[in-house]
């Protein structure tokens, strides 16, 4: 008798829970002065709300919108509103949901107004919900305000469209868990190969926004925005990898778009000095599996399809940031396989000629500590269990690392 009361009170609150706003985050906007909300419910809605103000009466509101995703296991309606013309340097406010039902109050800090501040920036890859090692380290570090913006360099949830062992979807689980930092801090994702469900990445297309648009639909595969002194760009290794499955459309587009776009922002150097990106699959590591020259066509394209890497060191990016490999490793700029100057002088990193990398793909999965063979010829540090923590301002852009307490 018990039983039954208990079994049929956790189906009713299942199905009234399923207009209830989950798995908030947030994510920038086109630029600085607005920021995107996110979040997810099982049944149809009313036009989606979100309230939101510098104070906690919340007396502004925007009306979103909503995309059906039909998968395999659910139907989601993903609903997200972008807030426009927010003030800077400020902490709003806000709830999301409708009269079926409304989140929880959350809140986040906008940028200071300019391009000169200083800012802190926390970037990871390959986290899982099992096995992720760095969740409480990255949740201690939120509540502590340690960055401003994260970035994930790929491989998302492992995977975010498995199910898991309960037959429960192993991407809202991931989610829900994180949603008390990523509903604060900005979540900006690229695509990892784990990030490919074999539908066109419908997973990651329908859950994350990104600033950026192809044809009037939102393209979170490669996109740019500036913050502060920093422009910064995410690019798809994963059009490569999956090009027999894809075709070369795809890539072709996103070099095109990537050229122009690292363009003008090397010109624009004297506003915004640093360019910085990130994307999943690394040129260069010294993992046991690694050749000298880890992924050539991704690098430097083949026949007809142009690489990643010219484009970099035309344009002197300064820094990018890789996963996919499970360990973190620092290398100096390196162009076309080779390290310049190897710190042979204090000037190793200053106006380089071309870029320096950095593998930040430890935050914990299914596999960690990936072993090290040789050192490649560039390579600075090598650690297992590593988040890894940027600080930008003007004139200085420096790293810090949090070793993962396994």
């Amino acid at each position: 008798m018990h039983s039954f009361l208990v079994l049929a009170l956790i189906s009713f609150v299942s199905i009234i829970g399923a207009s209830t706003p989950e798995q908030v985050h947030i994510s920038l906007g086109e630029d600085a002065t607005s920021m995107v909300v996110t979040w997810v419910t099982f049944h149809a809605t009313p036009p989606p709300i979100i309230q939101y103000g510098p104070t906690q009466s919340m007396t502004y509101k925007h009306v979103g919108h909503t995309d059906v995703f039909e998968s395999s296991d659910h139907t989601r309606y993903v609903h997200t509103g972008t807030l426009p013309s927010l003030s800077p340097n400020t902490v709003y406010y806000y709830k999301v949901g409708t009269a079926d039902g409304w989140s929880k109050q959350f809140q986040f800090k906008t940028f200071p107004a300019g391009n000169d501040f200083k800012f802190r920036v926390c970037v990871f890859g390959d986290l899982g919900y099992h096995h992720g090692n760095s969740i409480p380290d990255l949740m201690k570090a939120a509540d502590n305000e340690w960055f401003d913006m994260i970035i994930h360099v790929g491989d998302i949830a492992y995977d975010l469209d498995a199910t898991d062992d309960d037959g429960h979807n192993i991407g809202d689980k991931y989610m829900r868990e994180l949603e008390p930092v990523f509903s604060r801090y900005p979540y900006m994702v690229i695509a990892g190969n784990h990030e490919n469900d074999h539908k066109n990445f419908s997973h990651f297309h329908h859950r994350f926004r990104m600033p950026g648009e192809v044809g009037g639909h939102h393209n979170n595969q490669y996109y740019s925005y500036n913050v502060g002194p920093a422009h910064f760009f995410g690019v798809s290794t994963e059009y490569y990898g999956y090009k027999n499955e894809y075709g070369t459309a795809p890539i072709l587009s996103q070099y095109n778009w990537l050229n122009n776009d690292l363009q003008k922002a090397n010109t624009n150097r004297a506003s915004r000095p640093w360019i910085i990106g990130y994307q999943h699959r690394p040129f260069y590591c010294s993992n046991t599996h690694c050749p000298v020259d880890e992924e050539p066509f991704i690098r430097i394209g083949e026949g007809n399809i142009p690489g990643l890497e010219p484009v970099y060191i035309k344009n002197k990016i300064d820094l990018q940031f890789w996963g996919h490999m499970h360990s973190y490793e620092r290398f100096y700029p390196i162009a076309n396989m080779f390290p310049q100057d190897n710190g042979q002088s204090s000037y190793t990193y200053h106006n380089a000629a071309a870029p320096a990398y950095v593998i930040t793909g430890s935050a914990g999965c299914h596999t960690p500590k990936t072993p090290f063979g040789t050192p490649h010829p560039g390579s600075v540090f090598r650690y297992s269990t590593i988040i890894n923590f940027a600080h930008l301002t003007h004139t200085v852009l420096g790293l810090m690392i949090m070793d993962i307490q396994l």
